[in-house]
C-alpha cells in the first residue's frame, strides 16, 4: 500500500502525547514495561525519558519530534508491515520514522526479545 500525500500530512500533524498513551496501554497489556517503552523509544530517537517527558509536555507534533530526533543509524533494519504498509517502500521520511516506531512499539507488544527490537 502506497501512502497519500493526505496520510502523510496528517501523520506529521498528529502530536506524539496524543499517541503515547496507546503506546503504554498496548505495551502494558502484553506484559511489558513502559520502561521498555523508553528504551525502545530512546534507542530509535536518542531521547532520554527527561526529554521525552518535554516532548510530551510541550503537545510537539510527530514533524516536530523527529526533526529533533537523532535517529539510530540501525533504524533502517526495522521492515515488515505495520499498519498495512510494508516499511521499506515507504517513500515519505517522516512517515516512515513514525512506522518505525510503530514497529518497535508492536514488536515489543508481541514480546519480542529487546536484543531482537534493538537489532543488536
Amino acid at each position: 500500500m502506497k501512502t497519500t500525500t493526505q496520510h502523510n500530512e496528517k501523520i506529521a500533524k498528529l502530536t506524539f502525547s496524543s499517541v503515547y498513551p496507546h503506546y503504554i496501554t498496548k505495551v502494558e497489556s502484553k506484559g511489558r514495561t513502559i520502561e521498555e517503552l523508553h528504551l525502545v523509544i530512546e534507542w530509535l530517537t536518542g531521547f532520554d525519558v527527561k526529554k521525552l517527558q518535554e516532548l510530551i509536555d510541550e503537545k510537539v507534533t510527530f514533524e516536530t519530534f523527529f526533526k529533533q530526533a537523532k535517529i539510530n543509524p540501525n533504524a533502517h533494519l526495522i521492515t515488515g508491515v505495520i499498519c498495512g504498509y510494508r516499511i521499506e517502500e515507504i517513500e515519505n521520511l517522516l512517515t516512515k520514522q513514525v512506522r518505525y516506531l510503530d514497529k518497535l512499539v508492536d514488536e515489543l507488544a508481541k514480546d519480542r526479545k529487546m536484543e531482537k527490537i534493538l537489532r543488536q
